[in-house]
Order: C-alpha cells, then structure tokens, then sequence
C-alpha cells in the first residue's frame, strides 16, 4: 500500500514520457530524416527509450553524430521541422492520464508542465492535446536560464501555481526530472510507464516512490482527491 502526501497543491509533469505519450511522432520524424539520408527505418522499440532524452539523443541513435560534428546541425534542423509538422499525428495523453487531471480540477488542486522540451515545440503540442488553457503552469526547456536536472524551472513553476515546492508533486521518467524535483524540495514519482531504457536504474534515483500507470498518482494524493 502507498503513502500518501497530505499537503500536495500542484501537480506537475514532465511532458514526453510522463504526460503524453509523443514517441510514436517523433520516432516518425526521426525515420522519416533518416529517410532524407536513404537510410533505413529504426525500429520503435529501439527508438522509444530515447526519446526523453531529446532531439541530440535522437540525433546520436540515428545518425552517430553529437553537437559540433559536420551535418549535425543540419540533421537537426530536418529533425525538428519533419516533428512540429506532425506534432500530434499519434500523440496522445497516456491511458488513464485523462481521469487523473480530471479528478485533480475536481478537487482544487492545479497542475502544470515542467519539461526541458522548447516552447515553440511545447505549447503548440499541448494545445493540440486541448490542454494549454487547462495548465497553471507550462515551463519549457528554455522558460528559465537553466533546464532540468537544476531546480530553476521547477521553483519557477511553483510560482506560477501559487505554491511551495514542499506543497508539489512532480512526476517524470527520467533521472533528471526526479533529482530536478528533489533539488527544488518537491515531493517525487517516477513514472515507471514512461521512456526507460534497460540501463536505466530508476529505483536508484530516490523518488518517494513509483508508479506503473497514471491512475496510481490518485492513491498517493489520496483524500485530497477523495
């Protein structure tokens, strides 16, 4: 049985991997440059745990190359015009994410996004998904001057919700997203559901807990979404 946190005012999210489900859009993108370059498409299965790691992750798993290598630039650039053209082709909120939000508003509670995603790719997606009027808080990747894992963008979410850091929850699927939340004194979950590799250790990242689907983030919030 899950404890439960008594004093939680803000829920925030990370967006890929936690909130919504964006792999199957930007392994598209990501096949469809490699395409560009008459490759041959990567598998899902090989793409989907990289995905919350960002576009020069991709990069690096498509195409071997990092930030200063010739044509990395280029390769980006294709990357993210093919992704923002169809940015919400097969992206969907996570089975069960719906209900969770639903039953947040209900209670008077708010929730957010904090996610190191840019804002011109952020906040065209959440208004696809019917959400950019429903946040407190959307805080991109390049909101504030510095990005997850440093505690800036989750502080500055917690202003922009009218609320402490130890009255927050934040939930995310990367390491990152957890010591971010930790740093910033929030209450954490990590998102067991979301992008994580087979190297990936997430019961080292000391989260105050796990959880397998959404709906489970109801149990730790317990009756304050009675």
């Amino acid at each position: 049985m899950t404890k439960e946190f008594f004093n939680v005012r803000t829920v925030l999210f990370d967006l890929d991997g936690t909130l919504a489900d964006t792999a199957p859009d930007l392994a598209d993108a990501l096949n469809n440059v490699r395409d560009m370059h008459g490759l041959n498409p990567m598998s899902f299965d090989v793409i989907r745990p990289i995905v919350s790691h960002g576009a020069n992750a991709l990069i690096y798993l498509g195409f071997e190359l990092e930030p200063g290598d010739e044509g990395f630039d280029a390769i980006r650039k294709q990357l993210l015009d093919s992704y923002r053209e169809n940015i919400a082709n097969k992206t969907r909120l996570f089975p069960g994410m719906e209900k969770v939000l639903d039953k947040i508003e209900s209670n008077g509670l708010n929730w957010g996004v904090v996610t190191n995603k840019p804002s011109w790719l952020t906040e065209p997606l959440l208004r696809e998904l019917n959400l950019h009027q429903r946040a407190v808080c959307i805080v991109s990747g390049d909101t504030t001057s510095k990005r997850k894992p440093d505690p800036e963008p989750m502080l500055f979410a917690c202003q922009m919700a009218g609320s402490h850091s130890d009255e927050c929850l934040y939930i995310g699927d990367a390491e990152r997203d957890i010591e971010a939340g930790r740093r910033a004194g929030m209450k954490t979950l990590t998102a067991l559901f979301g992008y994580i590799g087979d190297h990936d250790k997430p019961d080292l990242w000391g989260a105050d807990g796990m959880i397998d689907q959404p709906e489970e983030i109801l149990n730790w919030l317990g009756q304050q979404v009675a």
